[in-house]
């Protein structure tokens, strides 16, 4: 009998027709979904132990070899693995174009100095407000002329950060290599020599007679192996 009356007492409410099948199976992908939402998204962005931020495990800038060894950044990016002296960037291409050339065949043991031209250059950002008049004369004779006159002026575009002001640098430009000594085990073998001094043109745009080829001593030779 009580439970006749829990039954009617259930359709009365309307509670019943809630846990009919179709109702069930929404209530519990509701339950899923609520889940999900809550558990803690993990931020794709972190930082590695350089200071280069990564987006989605990839690093957001990076050092090449570009062309003379001029590199471009954007306005306000870091470059993880640039060198923050010009000493330290000289090394960096030291060491990659050390471990390409030693992977080319009958090169052999190489070590390498790069010298560089100038330090890095900022570029800032400017503006060149122009402003135009013209005059117009009359003489006694009736004539009239037209005198324009243009002024142009070329000004640095400052940005204010904590209080101070700064030109504001929409590009760096690396230093320019002025010259490349491969010292090769295998330097003087065939084309060993031609090989080195083409590949250092292609990675650094320099030219030929500013990269020098020379072949390593026989002692350096037994210590490397």
């Amino acid at each position: 009998m009580k439970d006749l009356d829990w039954k009617k007492w259930m359709e009365e409410k309307g509670f019943r027709k809630w846990f009919r099948r179709d109702n069930f199976i929404i209530l519990v992908l509701a339950g899923i979904l609520l889940i999900i939402i809550a558990l803690p998204v993990k931020d794709g962005r972190k930082s590695d132990s350089d200071g280069t931020a990564r987006v989605g495990g990839e690093l957001t800038a990076d050092v090449g070899m570009g062309s003379g060894g001029r590199e471009t950044e954007a306005a306000g990016q870091e470059t993880g693995r640039t060198a923050d002296t010009d000493e330290a960037y000289a090394a960096h291409l030291e060491e990659r174009l050390t471990e390409l050339l030693s992977q080319m065949e009958g090169v052999g043991k190489v070590e390498v100095m790069i010298t560089l031209k100038a330090s890095r250059e900022l570029v800032v950002e400017k503006e060149q407000p122009v402003s135009r008049s013209s005059t117009h004369e009359s003489d006694s004779q009736g004539g009239t002329r037209i005198i324009s006159e243009t002024d142009s002026r070329e000004n640095t575009v400052y940005r204010t950060e904590g209080g101070a002001s700064e030109p504001y640098v929409i590009k760096t430009l690396s230093p320019q290599i002025e010259g490349v000594l491969v010292v090769a085990e295998g330097a003087g073998i065939g084309t060993v020599n031609r090989t080195i001094v083409e590949t250092v043109q292609a990675l650094f745009g320099v030219e030929a007679h500013k990269v020098k080829v020379v072949r390593m001593e026989a002692d350096s030779q037994t210590e490397g192996k």
